[in-house]
């Protein structure tokens, strides 16, 4: 089975745990983008929910595909919440981020009382880190905010290269909050909690990729069928 095969099949495992009536936080990113599509199929068959997207990309296609939606200002609390993920590991530890829209997937995730994450089997990882950690980041203060964080990480024993995140044109990446992100290769990261704490001390932090006991179920597809993990812990 394909890559991409694994991701649509990850998807079609998570539909399953979709109910009618249910307020669903839709995630981003291309394995999301699968269960929006398989999504919209069951939405055109008759399934009622309401939608809340973790990104402008996401309520993009929702819109196109016939996914009603709704904004967490007016739907407050979520039943669901289904997202992808860069990396996760045995205690659904998650690495998120990597197409930038971390903060408002991390929101959604939190107003959710239950969080299902989907992905194929490359993204399961002994320890995080081996994906760069996505750092938001205020526009002001940038070059302090960005010596904090590598100051923060030396005490964890944490080094590596810490790049501000650049679209392919070279220009600076924002997010849609209008922010900025930091890449960050520390490599295996061995304390996530204490580098989550640490990071969220630092006023020109927004938010970070590490996704800690948010996630309650994760569907990953292997070459040999659909497994369900659960946290470890």
């Amino acid at each position: 089975m394909s890559q991409q095969s694994m991701k649509i099949e990850a998807a079609r495992a998570a539909l399953e745990y979709v109910e009618n009536g249910m307020r669903l936080g839709i995630g981003s990113g291309s394995t999301a983008e699968e269960f929006v599509k398989l999504l919209a199929e069951r939405v055109n068959a008759g399934l009622e929910i309401i939608g809340v997207p973790t990104s402008e990309r996401t309520a993009k296609l929702c819109t196109e595909l016939g996914v009603p939606l709704s904004s967490l200002d007016e739907t407050p609390q979520l039943d669901l919440t289904i997202d992808g993920a860069d990396e996760l590991d045995a205690n659904l530890s998650l690495i998120k981020g990597g197409g930038g829209a971390l903060l408002r997937e991390k929101i959604v995730a939190f107003a959710s009382k239950k969080m299902i994450v989907i992905a194929d089997g490359s993204k399961v990882v002994e320890k995080l880190g081996a994906f760069p950690l996505p750092i938001e980041v205020n526009i002001f203060g940038l070059a302090a905010t960005k010596q904090a964080v590598e100051d923060a990480a030396g005490k964890l024993n944490l080094t590596g290269a810490i790049k501000i995140r650049e679209n392919r044109d070279g220009d600076e990446f924002k997010t849609d909050g209008g922010h900025l992100i930091l890449d960050a290769s520390f490599g295996h990261i061995c304390d996530p909690e204490a580098l989550s704490n640490a990071l969220h001390a630092i006023p020109g932090v927004v938010e970070h990729g590490l996704f800690i006991g948010l996630a309650d179920v994760a569907v990953v597809a292997q070459e040999n069928g659909v497994e369900i993990k659960t946290a470890a812990l």
